[in-house]
């Protein structure tokens, strides 16, 4: 029975039924189940090529293996079909920008604390997750707050139904969790000391932690081979040469246009790679990002609002930002904007000059790619996850429904299912964390409750 229990709580929606047959009936002679999956039917947005009318997808396990119109692809013998008639099929959605998961990290004691990591801090059982679900979203980048200069390591994540952060985090060829580096500007992290008081001393404090980092450095190329001279192994430091190689990309929370000059500045100064994210002014300094060859975050809704920094926002910067050659994602913020509701960045983008290819695009692959994950994710491309949304309709029309979301071949939102549906739609029952419970356990039902 433990066995049994253990099962459960490993492999997310499974129900009862389904978990019963799988491990007490012995299978029929001769059966045998299939990995493969074919969506047929739909219109396809692969995001990388053209949209495929009648198209079809076929997966193999997490990767899909064959995309085209129907009559160019053969599904293969055997393969489950999955008829998409009517619908739309498009790239699993990313939000390059997220608080879900509860990832609070760094605390008060500094205002540059880039030793702290949200992987130890994030709840993967966060109902969070599955309303981004809902919404589409396959891969979050979840940091913590911008109260800090620099508030830690933010976490690359599948939102898969897992029981813990392990089961969801991309990693490192080295097996590390991947993320980037959250920094902040402007009043955000401007408070009492050991915080800065103003933005020329948030730059100076910046400027200062970047040197020690070099000078850390130096001393351990000194040392060579040579233990005895290696310096004592310093977590902040070890942090901040991530950075400054290219490892670890700056994910940095600007609004005022000074304030994105001064970031461009400092990428500039000691070489790391950054995207910026909100820049509510960014429409006034398109040229100049453009220019630092530095990636934009956009938050399209700034709500609730009433962040003096943002009183120049426009939902323009989209469309301002793409016609000056710079690469354009967009992004949550989730709780400031709901995740179920994230397709509309990409709508109200449109609406306001953006192309439809670059928001689609910056929904999907550009987001991937300020990751540094354009090769597994952002796009229905051979040889990629199995990250895949179906829509009722066109995704930029409000009229639309996200039906069914699968990550990595796996459908982890369902709208027809009455327990994904609370998600989506909200109310009693929408902000519980998920769990899973078996006939003797939680509700007793029977059935596996999220």
């Amino acid at each position: 029975m433990s066995n049994v229990v253990s099962l459960c709580r490993r492999l997310p929606r499974l129900a009862v039924a389904l978990l019963a047959a799988l491990t007490f009936a012995t299978p029929p002679v001769g059966a045998q189940q299939t990995a493969v999956t074919a969506f047929v039917g739909a219109y396809v947005i692969p995001i990388d090529g053209d949209p495929i009318d009648d198209g079809v997808v076929v997966i193999d396990g997490s990767k899909i293996v064959a995309v085209g119109a129907r009559g160019d692809i053969s599904v293969p013998d055997g393969a489950t079909i999955h008829d998409l008639r009517g619908k739309v099929l498009m790239p699993g959605l990313i939000c390059t920008h997220s608080h879900i998961g509860e990832p609070w990290a760094a605390d008060s004691s500094d205002p540059i604390q880039p030793d702290v990591r949200t992987f130890d801090a994030i709840n993967a059982r966060d109902a969070a997750i599955q309303r981004a679900q809902a919404g589409g979203i396959t891969t979050a980048n979840i940091m913590s707050g911008s109260g800090h200069l620099m508030s830690g390591q933010t976490t690359y994540v599948k939102l898969r139904d897992a029981g813990s952060i392990d089961e969801l985090v991309y990693r490192f060829e080295d097996g590390r969790p991947m993320g980037g580096m959250k920094m902040a500007n402007g009043t955000n992290p401007q408070r009492a000391k050991p915080f800065p008081g103003t933005r020329g001393k948030s730059a100076a404090l910046v400027r200062a932690a970047f040197v020690r980092a070099q000078n850390y450095k130096r001393k351990i190329d000194a040392a060579g081979d040579d233990a005895s001279k290696m310096p004592d192994r310093d977590l902040i430091q070890e942090a901040l040469l991530e950075v400054l190689d290219g490892t670890r990309v700056v994910h940095h929370h600007t609004h005022r246009h000074d304030d994105i000059l001064t970031v461009l500045r400092l990428s500039k100064e000691f070489g790391f790679r950054v995207v910026l994210h909100h820049v509510s002014d960014g429409w006034m300094v398109a040229d100049e990002i453009a220019a630092a060859g530095a990636s934009v975050s956009v938050i399209q809704i700034d709500s609730p609002g009433g962040k003096l920094e943002a009183v120049n926002l426009s939902p323009k910067t989209g469309a301002i930002l793409e016609k000056a050659g710079v690469k354009v994602a967009f992004h949550t913020d989730d709780p400031i904007n709901d995740s179920r509701l994230f397709l509309r960045s990409a709508a109200l983008a449109v609406r306001d000059g953006m192309s439809r290819d670059g928001a689609l695009r910056a929904m999907t692959l550009s987001g991937a790619e300020m990751l540094d994950l354009g090769d597994r994710i952002g796009s229905i491309t051979v040889g990629k996850d199995a990250d895949l949304v179906v829509l009722s309709g066109d995704p930029l029309s409000v009229y639309s429904l996200i039906e069914e979301t699968w990550i990595d071949g796996e459908r982890v939102f369902e709208l027809t299912n009455a327990d994904d549906r609370i998600y989506a739609l909200g109310g009693v029952g929408a902000t519980n964390a998920r769990f899973f419970t078996l006939c003797c356990f939680g509700n007793g039902t029977g059935s596996t409750t999220r």
